[in-house]
């Protein structure tokens, strides 16, 4: 498998699967991340992908029903998903990850 997804400094990277042990953790969770940053309809391949972070932004209510949904569709590759809210004006998002194979990943995702 492979996806691609931005480093620290804005550059596109190729995440693939572990050629040692073929764990595809690091996929599903770089595109669990692309799908917490994309507005639903931005993607001409995945439209339904992503959540209503513009239109949510402007009327200052948090997408929950779109993180649960995304939560719920990638909880199946994971020994462990909690997607919890920050208590931020924006919406903002803590992502704490426990792979099939023990590693944890954490990571905070804002609008």
């Amino acid at each position: 498998m492979r996806t691609y997804g931005r480093d620290t400094t804005g550059a596109w990277q190729v995440i693939q699967t572990n050629p040692v042990n073929g764990d595809n953790s690091m996929v599903y969770v770089t595109t669990l991340i692309q799908n917490l940053l994309l507005n639903i309809n931005e993607s001409p391949f995945y439209a339904n992908n992503g959540i209503p972070a513009q239109s949510d932004a402007l009327t200052q209510m948090y997408p929950d029903l779109a993180v649960s949904r995304i939560q719920s569709q990638f909880s199946q590759y994971f020994a462990s998903l909690l997607i919890t809210k920050q208590n931020t004006t924006y919406p903002a998002y803590n992502v704490n990850v426990i792979t099939l194979l023990g590693a944890t990943v954490s990571a905070t995702i804002s609008y």
